[in-house]
Parts: C-alpha cells; structure tokens; sequence
C-alpha cells in the first residue's frame, strides 16, 4: 500500500512524517544493516537480544482458529488527512489504511523482504531482447472483495490506469510509475497477468506490486476507465482533456471517497466503522473475510483484535496522561523528557514495556527555493550555520537522536557519504556567509535588510510546524534564538496538520520542519528532490533540483551495478548538503510505550515501529 508515503509523512517523529509511497518510494527509504532494538525493562538485554527482538518481534504461529477478540486503542496526534488508498500523503493515513487494503507484495517486518499477499507467490521476471522487464503474477484464487467476487487481473489493471489517470489528484505517486508501460492479460486464466517495464529499474520487482490494489466494480462503477490502456495514459497528453477521464476523477477525488465509510472499500481484514474528526478513527474487523484460510503463512494474514481505535489527542502532555490512565494502549513518539522519567518509574512499567528502537526516519529543516529569502545559497549556508545539533540532541531529545547529513540514512553503509562535513554551528560563519550575500542593517533597527527586486526587504520570516508537536517547536525556537544574534527574526508559528501539510505542498511556507520515513528497500529520491516533483502539488516542497542532481536522481533509477549505483548517490549526497535546502538534523530513537496486555507485541525497526493487527489480548494482564 502506498504506505510508505506523507505514499507522504511524518517528534512527531513518526506520527506525522511525509511519507511518499509505499516501500519503493523515498520516504520509507533504505534499509538496514544490524540495528539495535533496545527494550527497557526491568531485566537488561544484551545486544544481541536487543536485535533479535527487533527481527524476530513477530510470531506467526497463533492458533488458526483463535477468534478476534479486544479493542487496541492508538494514539495519534491528529485526524489522517484521508483515507483514499492512491492519493494520500500523511503517515497517519498510511498506518490506518494498511490494514483496510492490502498489495500483491509486502515487506515483512521481520525479514525485510518482499512476501506475496494478494500474489500467489513472488512474480516470475522476463528481460527481452529489447531491454524490457516483464513480471508475471497470478493472484491467490481465494482472494475475494467484500461483495464475495474474486479479485482479478482486471482489477489490478484498473488500480493502475487509477494511479496514472492524469486528473486523479496523486502527483507524489505517478514518478514511481512511469517506467510501466503496458498490461497483458493472460487468455486462459483470469487471475494472471504480465507487468511490463520499458527499461531496467532498479525497484522494479517491488514497483510491479508495491501499490494498494482496489476494486474496480466499487471504485468505478461506470467503467469509466474501462475503455483505457496503460500505454494510452503514459503516451497521450490529450487525455487530461477527456471528459470520461475527468468524470472518473472527480469522483475519486471527492470527500466521500476520502473518508465515508460507505465509498471506501478495500481487501484487507478491517473495514472503515467509525470517523469523528478530532476524536477517534475506528476500524472494525470483518467477519469472514477471505484472508483468514491463510493466517499464519505471513505476518499480513494476522488480523487478531476485533477493533483498532486510533484516538486523536493533538495534545502530547494530555496523551501522556491519557496512557498513564489506561485509556491508550500504544504511545509513539513520546516527549523525550517524558520517556526518561517513565523509565525510571517501576509503577508505570508494571503494565507498560518501553521500546527505543532506532528510526528509519531522518528529520530537516526546508528552506523554501522559491521565497526570495533564500535564492542566494550563501544565505541558505548561513542558516544552516546556525543550527546547534549537538545541543538540540541533547536539550530536546535527551539523547535519543544522532546527527545526520542527507537524506541516506546511516544505516545504508555503503551508499551513506562518510565525507561530507556538516555544517558546523558558527554564528560568526553565518554572518560572514549574510554580509557576502548583500545583507546588512541598512536602518538600525536590529534587523538585516537587502534591497530584492528593487524593493525594501527586512529578513523576517516565519517557521512552520504541526501544532502539538512540541520538539518541532523547540527546535524553532533554538533556531530563533541564534538567528536573532545574527538580525534575522524568525516567527514561530503552528498550523493544523491538514493545514501544514496543504501549505507545504503548495510551497507556502518561508523554513518548515520536516522528516520523511525510510523504506526497507532501496531509496528512489526522485520523488522527493528531483525539480519535476516541486511541481504539480510534488513533494519537493522547498523547490530543490539543478540539472546535474536531476541527472544523478534518473541515471540511479536505472543503474543496476551496485558499486556504480552507490558512488550516484553519494555524489547526490553531496549536492544536495552543498545546496543546504535542506539542512538535515537527526535519525532518532523511537520511543514507545505498549501496554503488557497484549504478546506478539514487540515493536519493528520498520514504520511506523509496531504492528497492532498481530497484537494477541493477554487474558492473565489486567487492563
């Protein structure tokens, strides 16, 4: 499912982070050499128990024939912004949704490799003479829609003339789609079908079935896109003009399709029950859903509890104090403060276990390309001078963080550039790097000022975060603090999420905070700093992108020799610190608290770091 996105986000660190496909997108990017899980409780782990539990937090062998049963309650910090499987861009969103629909492929939390879900297996692979992929699939004969019709090739087909529709509104999804070129369909059986790239790309197994399949006869009921082809929708720039093309559109892009529960339909074992903004999202388990002959054979087949509740308290403090009275059983993202005084209370860890695993997350600041502000790089270098990590891991999150430089994360040994210096925190530097750039206190009034576009301009700007986000707050407000000694003023200021998230899209924002979630695959970044995704409401959102980064980001796309892959992304590493768009902050420490009363609930390094579906309700643990 196009989970991985904010398809986009995301502390928040994980609640709100854009998110931008599913797994072979960028934000849900890398993935992993040995990471250590550290599970705080009474007894110590050693290091090696630590990983272990973190790949092996899963277990597959509940009894087939256990019935759902309990209620797990979720906190999150804010309404998701839809529940529209092909056009979302929020975390929240994803992590809902995961367990409404379900791919061909999926990434298994324990593995971190791709397991058949609606496939019967993985797809067979075919490289033509002319240099084509071709991946062949037949979908589990059992696999059936809520109606009780089986789910076929046709379907599939629909799902991806659905993506590359041009009016349907999911500009962050179509670049991890344009190298699929064509459908065949198989003569004899209705459940096969082929895949075809028209050149090699790296993700292309993964791409092939990465995206949330739908059904057609629900979404379309018309067959409006029926009378489509693949090829037609890449090839045919005409078609944004049909009237069939924008009337399927419009109505999936409408609100009933974002979140009534009657216009939103998928395969998975959860079905929409209950959405009061501002309170609660409530998913309810189906009762004969198909996917119960085969649970057990992977970990997307566990759907244990009768309910999931996600409980929407914008408010960190008043979570934490929600959790604390038993009315949540799993708080993410919990206030780093916070965390360290739980750890420390016997009381609270008498019906809750503590996880810190490390996040396949890296959080930045943005600097906004298309602001007049921040045309001059040395300008842009200047702010970044600005930023005191050191003291922002230590004053804001309590050490549960480490400095990063780019968008690779760490964990990616080899591609991950050890060589470039961040920019060190040097006020003196900075404004250096200001006066070099034309600004100056023409006035006297304490802030700098340049003439741009032969007008006056005093540097104020604003940053922007979601509101209730209290470490995005903070880092703000260090950021404010330093920049004032240089004479730039800096407003702080909160938005809504859904607020945040459209004004990002729509680059209307001077600096923002910003973090994306890393796959478990290889990274595409193309979604996130190639110039063609800054466009058409992209999620580029500072306007990052020259030709020679664009070159590197399509050439790494298609680069299957390793070596040379990650000597591109390096070198695009470079670039974009060079840059300083974006200047990149931290990869933190998850921080977690589950309630006891639930096993085969241990947390995962994949996001969002748990897995409530497989969560089993421990009758001997009082709530």
């Amino acid at each position: 499912m196009d989970r991985w996105f904010c398809f986009c986000l995301p502390e928040v660190l994980f609640e709100e982070l854009f998110y931008s496909k599913k797994y072979t997108q960028n934000a849900i990017f890398v993935h992993l050499q040995p990471i250590v899980m550290k599970r705080i409780s009474l007894t110590s782990f050693s290091l090696a128990t630590a990983f272990i539990a973190a790949v092996f937090f899963y277990s597959c062998k509940s009894n087939k024939k256990a019935a759902a049963k309990g209620n797990v309650t979720i906190h999150i910090s804010s309404d998701p912004e839809m529940l529209n499987p092909l056009c979302y861009t929020d975390a929240h969103a994803a992590y809902i949704m995961r367990f409404m629909f379900q791919s061909l492929l999926d990434i298994d939390y324990k593995t971190l490799e791709p397991v058949p879900v609606l496939a019967e297996s993985k797809p067979t692979m075919e490289k033509t003479q002319d240099g084509k992929l071709k991946f062949t699939y037949k979908i589990r004969p059992e696999a059936k829609w809520d109606n009780g019709t089986p789910i076929t090739a046709k379907d599939i087909e629909f799902t991806l003339k659905a993506i590359k529709n041009p009016k349907v509104n999911n500009p962050q999804v179509k670049p991890g789609y344009e190298h699929l070129t064509d459908f065949i369909y198989d003569e004899k059986d209705p459940l096969k079908f082929t895949i075809v790239f028209d050149a090699t790309f790296f993700l292309a197994e993964m791409e092939s079935g990465d995206y949330t399949v739908i059904p057609e006869y629900f979404y379309d009921p018309k067959g409006l896109m029926k009378g489509f082809t693949i090829k037609q929708l890449n090839e045919d720039k005409e078609l944004a003009n049909d009237p069939k093309i924008n009337e399927f559109a419009t109505d999936f892009n409408s609100e009933k399709r974002m979140r009534e529960k009657s216009s939103i339909q998928g395969s998975g074992p959860y079905q929409l029950d209950e959405w009061t903004t501002g309170q609660r999202v409530v998913l309810k388990r189906k009762e004969n859903w198909w996917g119960d002959k085969f649970k057990g054979t992977n970990m997307f087949f566990d759907a244990n509890p009768a309910k999931l509740t996600y409980k929407v308290i914008n408010d960190q403090t008043s979570a934490l104090v929600a959790l604390k009275a038993g009315d949540l059983d799993l708080m993410a993202t919990i206030k780093a403060k916070d965390f360290s005084e739980l750890v420390k209370s016997d009381k609270f860890k008498e019906k809750f276990n503590l996880y810190t695993p490390m996040a396949l997350v890296y959080t930045f600041i943005g600097l906004n390309n298309k602001r007049p502000f921040f045309s001059d790089r040395r300008t842009r270098e200047a702010i970044a001078h600005l930023v005191d990590i050191n003291k922002m891991i230590q004053t804001i999150h309590y050490g549960y963080a480490q400095a990063t430089i780019g968008p690779i994360h760490p964990s990616k040994a080899k591609m991950y550039n050890n060589d470039i210096k961040p920019y060190d925190y040097n006020i003196e530097k900075a404004k250096q790097l200001l006066t070099e750039s034309g600004w100056k206190d023409s006035n006297g009034d304490g802030t700098i000022d340049k003439t741009i576009d032969g007008k006056h301009t005093e540097f104020i700007v604003d940053y922007t975060y979601n509101a209730g986000n209290d470490s995005r707050k903070q880092t703000g407000l260090l950021l404010q603090e330093e920049a004032r000694k240089v004479g730039i003023q800096i407003n702080i200021v909160a938005q809504e999420w859904s607020v945040y998230l459209e004004n990002c899209k729509k680059h209307n924002f001077d600096i923002n905070f910003g973090g994306w979630v890393a796959p478990p695959v290889l990274p595409d970044l193309k979604q996130l700093y190639h110039s063609e995704s800054a466009l058409n409401g992209g999620s580029n959102f500072s306007s990052f992108g020259t030709p020679e980064s664009d070159a590197l980001l399509d050439s790494i796309r298609v680069e299957l020799n390793e070596d040379k892959r990650n000597a591109m992304y390096k070198k695009l590493q470079q670039i974009i610190h060079d840059d300083a768009t974006y200047i990149f902050l931290t990869i933190q420490n998850e921080r977690m608290a589950i309630s006891k009363r639930f096993s085969n609930a241990e947390p995962s390094v994949v996001r969002p770091g748990y897995y409530e579906a497989g969560f089993t309700v421990n009758d001997e643990v009082a709530k």
